[in-house]
């Protein structure tokens, strides 16, 4: 008697190992599916931030006062108002992509799960085997057929151990067949959370459709009004000089600076790369008649065709100088490429992907495509300046790019 109890408390005590480590891996994988549903908690409260904030830029849009805003100003606010959209489309992406490692998480919980309850179940069967085998267990009998006092003690502490044994058994088979439902439940929920994200992607990604044809067609109906086609020729115009100097001005300060500190500025090769993924130039270098405006003016870079979103990329290393919004060259970034005199710049992006001070490679994305500003299409407006004054960039370039009217 006292093996088969010695050999039913190993037994009990390598299941309980097996149990435990089963418990251990399955806390393992809940603390990093926390993390994860952290991440994706705090990215909801950003979400919950820029919804605020577009909604108020849209009660701006609804207001008498944007009516009476200039033709510029209006198209700020709705730039600002896709610039907010797009945000949420990032948003909604990384929540997107931890969701698939949340998911993970959850499939790999519901596995150990299983496994738990799987191990549960064999241990019960081979209980119910063992009593089938040897015949069923009269607790009464062994109870009564004990041969002195000591002896009946003894008998009554055994039996009360395999009746616990027993308790214990199916009491840890009904947690582990709870806890894999409960682990099926929460992957569904998560599974269900993103589904309703891609959902809400589809339908931000055509808000951003319908907001950008509405910010174009702005600047398309200023055709049609002499007084305000004059009032913003006049405003490009002061802020391309305006552009140009300050352009000036930092490439002088990154000289001084090169100066006093060697090897603190980057240096572009002097060749440049193509900076956008299109190589059609729909507009080039020079006086003509302007596409808004209808008369001649000077064109100071070339404008590319793009698809909207698409990447931009540094035509040469340098150091960012400028990377801000205007109401004619939108969101736009300028390089200086150091010792080289030159500076490029890249205009109309629908986000920009550097700030000012940053060290950048050639090709590396400075931003994307976009219509921002005074613009009627999606297109990258592309300026090389040398020395202070604006140069043709088609200069840089002998071949591989194509020459068609039109955005």
């Amino acid at each position: 008697m006292r093996n088969k109890k010695f050999v039913r408390l190993v037994a009990v005590i390598l299941a309980l190992m097996m149990v435990i480590s089963v418990i251990i891996a399955g806390l393992s994988s809940l603390r990093a599916g926390a993390v994860s549903q952290a991440q994706i908690d705090a990215l909801k409260a950003v979400k919950k931030e820029l919804n605020d904030k577009k909604r108020a830029v849209q009660s701006e849009i609804n207001s008498l006062r944007y009516d009476q805003l200039s033709a510029t100003a209006k198209k700020e606010v709705l730039d600002d108002r896709i610039s907010l959209t797009e945000q949420e489309i990032a948003n909604i992406n990384e929540q997107i992509e931890l969701y698939v490692d949340l998911i993970g998480d959850k499939e790999r919980e519901v596995a150990q799960a299983q496994r738990r309850e799987d191990a549960q179940l064999e241990l019960y069967k081979r209980r119910i085997r063992d009593m089938e085998e040897n015949g069923a267990v009269s607790y009464i009998a062994v109870i009564f057929e004990a041969a002195s006092f000591s002896d009946l003690l003894a008998r009554i502490d055994f039996v009360s151990d395999i009746m616990r044994a027993d308790e214990a058994a199916y009491k840890d088979l009904v947690e582990a067949r709870l806890e894999t439902i409960a682990a099926k439940e929460a992957l569904e929920a998560t599974q269900a959370e993103q589904e309703a994200e891609r959902v809400e992607l589809l339908s931000k990604e055509d808000e951003l459709i319908e907001q950008v044809e509405e910010s174009i067609a702005l600047i398309v109906e200023i055709e049609a009004d002499l007084d305000a086609r004059t009032a913003l020729w006049a405003q490009i115009d002061a802020e391309t000089d305006k552009l140009q100097e300050e352009i000036n001005k930092k490439t002088e300060e990154l000289r001084a600076q090169a100066a006093s500190r060697p090897g603190s500025v980057v240096n572009g090769s002097g060749s440049l790369q193509w900076p956008g993924t299109s190589n059609v130039v729909t507009r080039t270098f020079g006086t003509m008649e302007h596409p808004i405006y209808g008369d001649l003016r000077p064109h100071y870079g070339i404008d590319l065709r793009a698809a909207y979103g698409s990447n931009i990329y540094a035509a040469d290393s340098g150091t960012v100088i400028t990377s801000t919004y205007s109401s004619s060259y939108g969101n736009y970034v300028v390089i200086s490429h150091g010792g080289t005199g030159m500076t490029t710049l890249y205009a109309h992006m629908s986000a920009r992907n550097v700030k000012v001070g940053d060290s950048v490679t050639k090709g590396a994305v400075v931003g994307y495509a976009g219509s921002t500003g005074a613009s009627t299409a999606t297109h990258l407006h592309f300026e090389v300046s040398v020395n202070g004054s604006r140069v043709n960039p088609l200069n840089y370039f002998s071949s591989g790019y194509v020459l068609k009217d039109g955005a």
